[in-house]
């Protein structure tokens, strides 16, 4: 069995920003046991968790669901080179 591809960030851009602040990306919080129990968006880019194409749309389905102004938001997923 191939390892997992974890290669994948989740960034979140603000829509009615006009590209003034600078981007955020997903740092994922996980239980002891790695039961994931939310995000937390940080702007240091190197900080950010990696993950695979799963576990980053796990990410954009809680953020978009139990974030306070999600629609305010833009989130996607992006390669790590990006």
């Amino acid at each position: 069995m191939e390892p997992a591809e974890q290669r994948y960030l989740v960034r979140q851009d603000k829509r009615s920003d006009d590209g003034k602040k600078p981007p955020v990306f997903a740092k994922v919080m996980r239980s002891k046991e790695g039961k994931f129990e939310g995000v937390s968006f940080i702007k240091n880019k190197e900080k950010a968790t990696i993950m695979t194409i799963a576990q980053a749309d796990e990410v954009i389905a809680w953020a978009t669901t139990k974030k306070d102004k999600a629609a305010e938001y833009e989130t996607r997923i992006i390669c790590v080179g990006q």
